[in-house]
């Protein structure tokens, strides 16, 4: 296990690079099967997401597109709570396959807010799936189909999540040390 820091804080390793890569690969199979002849939306969530969805997007088969949506509710190492949407969705989701791609869900709240905006919007289906989940913070049930890894509740850095701004292009991703 290595240690690294950022900041003002230590961390230590929670999941290397090689896994990383590897559960990426397995859930593209996954969804260029269950997605084949649907040409789906990826939607990704700024700025945590972007890492690994062009990781994923590499590693389909299948006729996709790709949009981004920036929303925020982290200060520093804890939640505010508050959603802020800062990049609007800019194509019509009426009737399209839509996959929304997240870094972490931990209280579910954020995903909560964007999954009710989107539903409004009438998609054909809508999936969430995310890179890491804390199923310990859950504070609203959330529904996702595609997981990566399932972690305990605890603050992450690296693979495109950040602390106050650093550590998004760490290729491993790390726990704050106790």
């Amino acid at each position: 296990m290595s240690e690294i820091q950022v900041l003002d804080k230590t961390f230590n390793t929670l999941i290397p690079k090689e896994n990383i890569q590897e559960r990426i690969k397995e859930i593209a199979l996954q969804i260029n099967e269950e997605m084949k002849d649907k040409n789906p939306l990826f939607l990704a969530v700024l700025n945590g997401s972007f890492i690994f969805a062009a990781d994923l997007c590499r590693h389909l088969t299948i006729r996709h597109e790709i949009s981004f949506v920036k929303l925020a509710s982290y200060e520093g190492t804890s939640s505010t709570g508050n959603i802020k949407q800062m990049i609007g969705l800019s194509c019509d989701l009426k009737n399209r396959h839509v996959i929304i791609l997240e870094d972490i869900i931990d209280t579910g709240l954020t995903m909560k807010y964007l999954l009710e905006q989107l539903t409004k919007q009438s998609p054909a289906s809508l999936q969430v799936c995310t890179l890491l989940n804390k199923p310990a913070k859950r504070k609203v049930p959330i529904d996702i189909k595609y997981i990566a890894f399932n972690i305990p509740n605890g603050f992450v850095v690296g693979y495109g999540m950040d602390y106050d701004q650093q550590g998004r292009n760490l290729n491993e991703i790390y726990t704050l040390k106790k």
